[in-house]
C-alpha cells in the first residue's frame, strides 16, 4: 500500500503571497487600500530618515538647513514612487486573477 496523504505547500511558497498573506486574492478596493497604505508608510519612513539626516548634518556642521526639505525632497518623492509601484503591482495581480476566472 502506498501512503496517499495529501501534501500541502507552505503558505509562503504559493504565488501571490507575501509572508503568507494572499495578496493575489485581494479585490480592487483592498488592493487600492493596501497600495495607499504602502505609499503612506514609505512617505513617513522617508520623511523620518530625512529629518534625522538633516538633524545630524545641522549638528555636525553648525549649518541651518530647513527641515521642510525632508518632506519635499525625500518623503514626497519616495512616497509617490512607492505608491506608483504598489498600485502597478497590485493592479497586475488583480487583473491576472480576474482574467484567470474568465
Amino acid at each position: 500500500m502506498t501512503n496517499s496523504a495529501p501534501t500541502t505547500a507552505a503558505p509562503s511558497s504559493r504565488p501571490g503571497t507575501l509572508f503568507g498573506i494572499p495578496i493575489g486574492e485581494l479585490g480592487w478596493f483592498s488592493s487600492l487600500l493596501m497600495g495607499t497604505a504602502t505609499g503612506f508608510a514609505a512617505f513617513f519612513f522617508g520623511t523620518f530618515l530625512g529629518i534625522i539626516s538633516i538633524l545630524i548634518y545641522n549638528t555636525s556642521t553648525h549649518h541651518t538647513v530647513d527641515f521642510t526639505l525632508s518632506y519635499r525632497r525625500v518623503g514626497l518623492p519616495l512616497g509617490l514612487i512607492t505608491l506608483a509601484i504598489a498600485y502597478t503591482f497590485l493592479a497586475t495581480l488583480w487583473t491576472r486573477r480576474i482574467l484567470r476566472k474568465a
